[in-house]
């Protein structure tokens, strides 16, 4: 049955400028492709997979889960695209209501679908503000939610949506551009969320391909998602693992 746990939250929370990977199973072709994934994912010290996509079925979530359950300590938390997409395997699930959209299915619909397998579950719930920011493309989460992202340069907007979910009660914000997002979203947006809600912790997501696109939100977010750029280039993470290296030895 579901409890209040908190091990993965104040993970979360201890920290600015912790690097999540966004895996999306539906792009694992093979466990020996996941295995090379894991290995560079290690070697650059990772702080959390993240698992979950628009349109992964519930086969392929167990899946990759498990097998990675199996084969790594790196925390895992379910980044849902869907009431289907659960592994009791996981160590969290972010429930994640769209606040930037006004389709009542991804505000509460899909959690009533997913409520008793959750209640049931082990699963630390991980209560979501999350708030889609136009990143230059249309995304695969704006077309599948039917909703439309909050227009880059209104942080004001973006910014007073944060506000409403923690009033509501979320305990976790999720800004997110999108999977192969032209522009990030402004890492002033960011530094002004961490200002105004400094108890909650700010994730962010989307566009992210450089290590200074990386640069930009290590002291204002507590955990920089990247997805798209690793699916195009995992030796991407060996770049991250040497930025790592040179912070350990200047500090």
């Amino acid at each position: 049955m579901y409890r209040n746990k908190t091990e993965i939250f104040n993970r979360i929370n201890s920290q600015k400028g912790q690097i999540a990977i966004l895996i999306d199973p539906e792009k694992i072709e093979t466990d020996r492709q996941l295995s090379a994934l894991i290995s560079k994912a290690q070697a650059a010290s990772i702080d959390y997979f993240f698992i979950g996509g628009s349109t992964v079925t519930r086969k392929d979530m167990e899946h990759v889960v498990s097998y990675l359950k199996e084969n790594t300590k790196i925390p895992l938390v379910i980044f849902p695209g869907s009431s289907h997409q659960i592994s009791p395997d996981a160590d969290a699930i972010l429930l994640l209501s769209l606040l930037s959209g006004r389709n009542p299915d991804y505000l509460i619909g899909h959690h009533i679908l997913a409520s008793h397998e959750l209640h049931k579950s082990k699963l630390e719930i991980l209560p979501t503000a999350y708030i889609l920011i136009e990143g230059g493309t249309k995304s695969s989460v704006a077309y599948v939610s039917q909703t439309t992202p909050i227009p880059l340069e209104q942080e004001q907007i973006a910014l007073q949506t944060a506000i409403a979910g923690v009033m509501q009660g979320k305990k976790v914000i999720y800004f997110d551009a999108g999977s192969g997002a032209k522009n990030t979203v402004p890492p002033a947006l960011i530094e002004m969320t961490t200002h105004e809600l400094p108890d909650y912790p700010v994730i962010v997501g989307g566009g992210i391909r450089t290590i200074d696109d990386i640069q930009n939100f290590k002291n204002s977010a507590n955990v920089i998602v990247i997805g798209n750029h690793i699916e195009k280039n995992p030796e991407f993470l060996l770049d991250i693992a040497l930025m790592k290296s040179k912070e350990n030895f200047e500090f």
